[in-house]
């Protein structure tokens, strides 16, 4: 199967799809953690409409789309980015492309607007065996929610919120970013074993 993983730098989504036989590719504006060889450094957008994928997981930029950060539309009158943000995301939905998910955080009421509909499921890294939480929206064409692996819940919510909540807590600077958008790799075999198919 043909997959692309779409605004993905760290390779951690490609990679389980690769181990598991499939002919998958990552593609970022940023160069790959990973093997340079499976990686486009190019606008996600277009490679993923111009060659012929079985398979788009994409990762759009979240920072105007998050309920988080929706105060700062307005108090910085960041809308024009929130649209063009939320159009971007938009766009990997309607790719030509027989199954598609998108993956963000859960979003505020604008960008929900725009994009046109709420996400499908939402998933937490403690279902695929990681002592934390960080819920992850998943919008999908024509794929199935993905089933949890390993689920964690009590032994995660048993911590402090410091340690259950890293991503959150992480210390501020100019990588925090790459921590925070990277994939954990229960959910990226999660994705590769369930929507692969089991079917190179």
């Amino acid at each position: 199967m043909r997959v692309l993983v779409a605004c993905e730098f760290s390779a951690i989504v490609r990679d389980a799809f690769i181990e598991r036989g499939h002919d998958a590719y990552s593609v970022d504006l940023l160069p790959t953690e990973g093997d340079p060889e499976w990686h486009y450094q190019d606008d996600a957008l277009v490679v993923a409409r111009e060659c012929g994928w079985d398979l788009v997981i994409a990762h759009p930029p979240c920072t105007r789309l998050t309920k988080a950060g929706v105060r700062w539309l307005h108090e910085r009158d960041l809308w024009k980015e929130m649209r063009e943000a939320a159009g971007f995301f938009r766009s990997f939905l309607e790719l030509d492309v027989p199954m598609v998910a998108v993956e963000n955080p859960v979003m505020h009421r604008y960008a929900t607007e725009v994009v046109g509909r709420k996400q499908d499921q939402v998933v937490q890294p403690w279902m695929f065996g990681h002592l934390e939480s960080k819920g992850t929206g998943l919008w999908l064409k024509g794929l199935p929610p993905l089933v949890p692996t390993e689920d964690v819940k009590a032994s995660t919510m048993a911590l402090t919120p410091k340690e259950r909540d890293r991503a959150h807590w992480a210390a501020p600077g100019p990588d925090r970013w790459k921590m925070r958008s990277r994939t954990y790799a229960g959910i990226a075999a999660a994705m590769a074993d369930q929507w692969g198919g089991g079917n190179p």
